[in-house]
């Protein structure tokens, strides 16, 4: 398994689903994730600093087995603007 680390750009949804495709760039390398893709779109948004583990299709595009975000999530960030009372 191949890790990259990167910033996040582009990100679109291909195929809606029970586990949605989502492709996205990583400093200009072309990523797909389906497994863990909800949670994907609910951490991640464009210019986050992440990690990603996975190998090349034959198409050469990165399919991400796993991820981790360096620094605070968008959830986190959107939970710490909220003003809680």
């Amino acid at each position: 398994m191949k890790s990259m680390k990167g910033y996040v750009s582009k990100i679109r949804v291909l195929k809606m689903s029970k586990t949605p495709l989502v492709r996205f760039s990583l400093d200009n390398e072309n990523c797909l994730i389906a497994a863990h893709s909800l949670n994907f779109l609910a951490d991640v948004d464009e210019g986050m600093h992440i990690v990603v583990a996975g190998e090349y299709n034959a198409r050469k595009q990165f399919v991400v087995k796993k991820y981790s975000v360096i620094g605070k999530t968008k959830i986190m960030i959107e939970f710490e603007n909220t003003n809680v009372q």
